[in-house]
């Protein structure tokens, strides 16, 4: 045996070793990962979906002629429009 032989030799265990240390890093770096976690988040929100919030259903997307009115004869933007209104016809 001369001096490449045993070269090629440690080259190919070198290279070995290198795949099996890289294949047991994949493992534990699959095996570490917490178990069902994502299922668990997807659960979790169910509840909160927004097909179960009652501001998607069709009875509560709009509202009313009655509700908007009493909504605008409280507020400040029913004043605003009404004294701009009777400024308008002023002129």
């Amino acid at each position: 045996m001369d001096f490449n032989d045993i070269k090629q030799a440690l080259l190919e265990e070198k290279a070995k070793i290198e795949a099996e240390k890289e294949f047991k890093a994949t493992v534990r770096k699959v095996y570490s990962r917490p178990k069902n976690y994502l299922t668990k988040q997807v659960k979790k929100a169910g509840k909160q979906a927004p097909g179960s919030l009652e501001c998607f259903k069709e009875e509560n997307m709009y509202y009313s002629k009655k509700e908007t009115q009493a909504y605008l004869d409280g507020s400040s933007y029913m004043e605003t429009y009404n004294a701009m209104k009777e400024h308008d016809d002023w002129n």
